[in-house]
């Protein structure tokens, strides 16, 4: 039997919100409607939607034009995906189209619009009334989001935007600043060493200085070059948070084609010391007694085509061919015309390392020391190669789904003779043979259990297009792949935070949805919960398998369908794990997620795996007194509407929600939808006073006595720091609002005895 949710000292810290108009059963219950701090709809606004609405201007406003709005509207905020609230068909249509549930949910929508279902005609002033106890948020209030987080930083002192910055960039500045120090050093010790040495420039002039000056600084150069392509250290250096910040490898596509100019830039000086510098002096009959006094005398006299046929002056030349061959092939637009081009001109830097390193093993001018920092990195690069070469020729079977226009979903079972220890948030090389035997392409894996994994991939490019095409007609396919990794992962101190804050923007936050599947399904494992059901899709929803994928345009998440776990071994109602009533989990675990995205589009492809932790959450809210783990997923999108119609639309499909379908009609998601940028000021002092609420909680059971033993359950001891991880992955100035939050609240816990501690992480996905 289910356990009532509600107990007095079964401390949730969530507040749950309660709809202001229990009589209008048209909006669903949404926190903003709730909220203290909405500025609903002006008296402006609603007169400018009424002036839109009332076409005829007959005072009235009337269901024809309702319903022409919501399909102006709707052509706005469903531009790809088409509609799903489709026109009233006729009597005989109702009969034979299949739609026709879709078509009455569309009538009904817009009957309760008008404030019944019988309703077709209403005075503009009734109207007005049920637009403003529908309780929208203003259009201003979006616009004062935005000037709120730019103004944040703003208000704060000199010193405190000097730290929120370097909380953000420090790491990377420092390892910037690593870098160009150790080729500054490199460089200056050849500089000095070749200007002070009369012998260098007796024989060989001014460019023999510029030239080993600038190998000098070569050195450091291409050892980071290389180890930046290294995908095996990238992943061993993610074990640790601050060594992974500091080399943030993550940022390797950046940084590899930053100091790839840097390369080539140096090369270049190198080539021209040499060219016009000292060989021109070296070849000078007058300077040839200099020249021996380097070289030998046996090897005077030297001409200048001498020098180029040396073993340095030919490897020199061919490798500087070969890199600025590599960098045309390189060029954006050509990537973009042919990816094979592109990735078989990067097949060029083997040769281009073999030059460098035969480039100084004549030992001229030094002994040899070039090789010495190309060897290490280029081994783990040529391992990786060789290994990702090895898995393009065992293909492994997978499923391929079309789920919209820009995204394709795949489903593969890892064989288990592969190495495959895969961790929340990783990412894969993929190879698709019948599209290419050359490209492999970095995806983030959505959601993986055992050895079963999944990939969801926009397909906006030449080659994700082509892997669309193989859906063919009917949207699914089974196809070979070729699988490489898994790599890198957010830094696992996640898991070290009994609760955590989770902030993240864009597609690029898919590592972020891995670990709330991850964290789900453990607690279904360890406390029951409804997994053992997700294997029919009717038990998802308690509708039809074609019903269920109605608001996600897409059926409902189906990967466990073949996984080795039967209901024992998932676990028992809750009566099978007897708990002291009202007596809140030793293990809690609090997750907030925060998925800022641009337009709901971006939501859709990952709705499904996003309402499957929603209803387990929902499941062990009702059959739990006190869960072990909540999740509260916030999604925002932040897209502007500058017309009043459709911004009013957009809030009414999002808050209709029916029994049937309780899935918005815009996102496809069950939990509640924010329009506008978050004020993350606001949020973060919310959680604060939550987390506050919830320590008294615990500290008063545990007063009473009936908490028991509490050695196992770090932070939440009276006397014990209560430690909050958050963790950022978006634009840089997000970054600086909530490291600049998070020093505040760890020191407001300091001073008021809470003894709460904010700790900020920012995470990159490259």
């Amino acid at each position: 039997m289910a356990v009532a949710r509600s107990r007095p000292h079964c401390h949730s810290p969530s507040r749950t919100p309660v709809d202001p108009h229990p009589r209008r059963p048209f909006l669903a219950d949404h926190p903003v409607r709730s909220a203290d701090n909405i500025q609903s709809l002006t008296d402006e606004e609603i007169e400018q939607f009424l002036e839109d609405l009332d076409h005829d201007n007959d005072g009235h406003i009337n269901y024809a034009e309702v319903e022409m709005k919501l399909d102006q509207a709707h052509d706005e905020l469903f531009p790809k995906r088409g509609a799903r609230l489709r026109k009233l068909p006729t009597q005989h249509d109702i009969e034979e189209a299949e739609d026709t549930a879709n078509s009455l949910a569309r009538h009904d929508f817009l009957h309760r619009m008008m404030g019944g279902r019988d309703a077709e005609r209403i005075p503009r002033h009734e109207f007005a009334e049920l637009v403003r106890e529908w309780g929208i948020p203003s259009l201003n209030q979006a616009k004062k989001g935005d000037e709120e987080e730019r103004s944040y930083l703003r208000r704060l002192p000199g010193w405190r935007k000097i730290r929120a910055y370097w909380a953000v960039h420090g790491p990377e500045i420092g390892f910037i600043g690593l870098v160009v120090s150790m080729q500054v050093a490199f460089g200056i010790w050849q500089l000095m060493k070749y200007l002070t040495t009369e012998k260098y420039r007796a024989g060989f002039g001014w460019g023999v200085v510029m030239a080993k000056t600038c190998a000098g600084a070569m050195y450091p150069t291409f050892f980071f070059l290389i180890l930046s392509m290294s995908r095996y250290f990238s992943t061993l250096l993610r074990r640790s948070y601050h060594v992974s910040r500091f080399f943030n490898w993550d940022l390797s596509q950046e940084f590899h084609i930053r100091i790839s100019c840097v390369a080539i830039l140096l090369a270049t000086l190198h080539a021209i010391g040499h060219l016009t510098g000292s060989f021109r002096h070296g070849s000078d009959p007058a300077n040839q007694e200099g020249v021996a006094n380097v070289l030998g005398g046996d090897v005077v006299p030297m001409h200048y085509a001498d020098y180029i046929r040396t073993l340095p002056g030919i490897t020199g030349i061919t490798g500087l061919a070969l890199m600025y061959t590599l960098s045309i092939l390189s060029v954006p637009q050509l990537r973009r015309w042919n990816y094979e081009v592109f990735q078989l001109g990067h097949a060029l830097m083997y040769p281009i390392i073999g030059l460098m390193m035969a480039h100084g093993t004549a030992g001229l001018f030094q002994w040899p020391m070039f090789g010495y920092f190309l060897a290490f990195p280029t081994l783990l690069v040529l391992v990786e190669r060789a290994v990702r070469v090895d898995l393009g020729f065992i293909p492994i079977k997978a499923s391929m789904k079309v789920l919209d226009e820009e995204t394709v979903e795949i489903t593969a079972a890892i064989p288990s003779e592969r190495i495959w220890k895969y961790k929340a948030g990783q990412y894969v090389f993929l190879q698709v043979p019948e599209i290419s035997l050359f490209q492999w392409h970095p995806f983030t894996v959505s959601f993986c259990r055992g050895n079963k994994m999944m990939l969801h991939i926009k397909t906006d490019g030449n080659w994700t297009g082509r892997l669309r095409a193989l859906g063919g007609e009917s949207g699914e396919s089974e196809i070979e792949i070729g699988i490489n990794g898994p790599f890198g992962a957010p830094a696992q101190r996640f898991y070290d935070f009994s609760h955590s804050i989770i902030i993240g923007a864009g597609i690029g936050v898919t590592p972020f949805s891995g670990i709330l599947a991850d964290l789900q399904h453990k607690d279904d494992l360890d406390h029951g919960g409804p997994a053992h059901k997700r294997r029919d899709p009717k038990a998802l929803s308690g509708k039809s398998s074609d019903d269920a994928g109605e608001s996600s345009g897409r059926g409902p998440l189906q990967l466990d369908e073949n996984l080795d776990v039967s209901p024992d071994s998932i676990g028992e109602e809750e009566n099978a794990h007897p708990r002291k009533a009202d007596t809140p989990a030793d293990d809690y675990r609090r997750v907030d997620f925060h998925w800022i995205v641009r337009d709901r589009n971006y939501l859709l492809w990952i709705s499904d795996l996003l309402n499957e932790v929603s209803r387990s959450q929902e499941w062990h809210r009702e059959n739990e007194g006190c869960p072990h783990l909540g999740i509260r997923i916030n999604t925002h999108v932040t897209a502007k509407r500058k017309d009043i119609v459709t911004h009013i639309y957009r809030w009414l499909l999002e808050m209709h929600r029916t029994e049937e379908h309780p899935e918005s009609p815009l996102t496809g998601l069950l939990n509640p939808t924010h329009f506008g940028r978050p004020d993350f000021d606001r949020i973060l002092d919310e959680h604060y006073e939550e987390m506050v609420e919830f320590r008294a909680g615990r500290r008063r059971v545990t007063e009473r006595g009936e908490k028991g033993d509490t050695s196992n359950d770090p932070g939440d001891g009276e006397d014990e720091k209560l430690k909050v991880g958050v963790f950022y992955c978006g634009a840089p100035v997000v970054g600086e609002v909530l490291a600049d939050k998070c020093r505040e609240l760890t020191t407001r816990g300091r001073h008021d005895g809470s003894k709460l501690e904010y700790h900020f992480m920012i995470e990159v996905f490259g």
